[in-house]
């Protein structure tokens, strides 16, 4: 969820922390592997062309308790700077957590970053929750929402998005990340419920579209597992039978082979 959150919405960790830089909003947020070694860091913020300085950010999202947490996460930050020495002038870490009770209870092994102004930890359920805060904050905030409240203040986002939705926080992408959070919350309930809690429609959001496909992908792929044996026996090749079916000769070929 934070990966989809930080991949549309870049700009938004540095409203999360004590730094502007005049091209927030040009970062790109990738998952990056560190050359030979097993390590996959989930965030880096990695500066735009031309930025001067260039500064890099690693951000952790951390809903779970876990002791060796800042040892893998300053070990791969520490890591992938040495590795890419030529790419940056400057660093910092940002670790996000839902609230302190989830932090580490080791806090004296790393004291020379936690008490660097490098590093900078987040509580989300510290934070303001107030309309005056930006929207990518109130949407994070969302996520630890208790069952209770989340409809309500996912629908009080929703309006709030409806009037001042920007550029760089657009409005779709925005409500297709809050039906999301939804979705997820409250998967025991229908598409109709869902829609009557948020007020709006499913099939208007690219969440739903993008879940609607899924489905069509895995009937389709099971209809031809069952399909596909049978026309062979007919004496019928994988191309006539991919005509015959209107789909691509790879999945004909694919489903051929998984019943040999």
């Amino acid at each position: 969820m934070y990966y989809q959150i930080f991949k549309r919405f870049p700009g938004l960790i540095f409203e999360l922390v004590d730094y502007r830089p005049e091209q927030a909003q040009n970062y790109r947020f990738e998952s990056v592997e560190v050359k030979e070694t097993a390590f996959r860091i989930d965030g880096v913020f990695l500066p735009p062309a031309g930025a001067t300085p260039r500064i890099i950010l690693f951000a952790e999202v951390q809903f779970q308790k876990d002791e060796a947490l800042y040892h893998r996460f300053f070990t791969e930050s520490l890591m992938y700077l040495y590795r890419n020495q030529s790419e940056y002038d400057d660093w910092y870490c940002v670790v996000i957590f839902p609230s302190r009770s989830l932090l580490p209870s080791d806090t004296r092994t790393h004291r020379i970053f936690l008490n660097s102004n490098q590093v900078q930890c987040i509580y989300l359920d510290e934070l303001s929750t107030s309309n005056q805060q930006p929207i990518g904050i109130n949407l994070m905030q969302l996520t630890i929402a208790s069952d209770e409240v989340v409809a309500d203040k996912a629908k009080q986002l929703i309006q709030r998005v409806q009037l001042e939705s920007t550029k760089s926080l657009p409005k779709n992408e925005v409500i297709d990340i809050i039906t999301t959070i939804a979705v997820y919350k409250f998967s025991s309930l229908s598409r109709e419920e869902v829609e009557a809690m948020l007020g709006l429609t499913l099939d208007q959001t690219r969440f739903y579209q993008e879940a609607k496909a899924e489905g069509r992908e895995e009937r389709e792929v099971e209809m031809l597992k069952v399909t596909v044996p049978l026309l062979l026996q007919t004496g019928m090749s994988v191309e006539q039978i991919a005509q015959q079916l209107s789909v691509d000769v790879k999945s004909v070929r694919l489903a051929a082979q998984e019943n040999t």
